[in-house]
């Protein structure tokens, strides 16, 4: 396959990382809003809490997971990095198929019955507050493997 530019690799290089820092920011939102949810005795602001977290997992969360995984995949498969050269790339790969399913279904579903379900908050807030700490591991643990990238280059499979 034919590689890109150094020009081209850094504006994919940019988006990646602006994708990316949308959702830790987002997920700094979520922490931020799961802890006012959990000590409120106001319906009024639990209320606001989910709404605003289900706009946000029905929005901001989606969108960045979808431009972070495909400029990902985009900077893998067009410079030398490739899909599967790498452990630490794996890694990452792994984790983005985690905070996948966290994001897209997880948070978006958690805060949905949050909304819907006045009288067992708890339950849910529960699953919320489990899936944001997951979310959030998983996306320090991405930014830590991008940094330092552990592991090496893997060893080509003998023929």
């Amino acid at each position: 396959m034919k590689k890109i530019s150094l020009q081209q690799r850094r504006i994919l290089l940019l988006l990646h990382i602006i994708f990316a820092a949308i959702m830790l920011g987002v997920q700094v939102v979520f922490i931020i809003l799961a802890l006012t949810a959990s000590v409120t005795s106001d319906a009024d602001v639990l209320q606001a809490c989910y709404t605003i977290m289900h706009l946000l997992a029905d929005s901001s969360v989606r969108a960045s997971t979808i431009g972070t995984t495909v400029t990902g995949i985009a900077l893998s498969l067009l410079t030398s990095w490739g899909l599967f050269r790498y452990y630490w790339i794996m890694a990452k790969e792994v984790l983005t198929l985690l905070a996948i399913a966290i994001g897209f279904i997880g948070l978006y579903e958690w805060t949905l019955r949050g909304l819907n379900d006045n009288g067992s908050l708890t339950v849910h807030h529960t699953w919320l507050l489990i899936g944001i700490a997951l979310q959030t591991l998983s996306l320090v643990i991405m930014y830590i493997l991008s940094v330092w990238k552990p592991g090496g280059k893997r060893k080509a499979p003998a023929l």
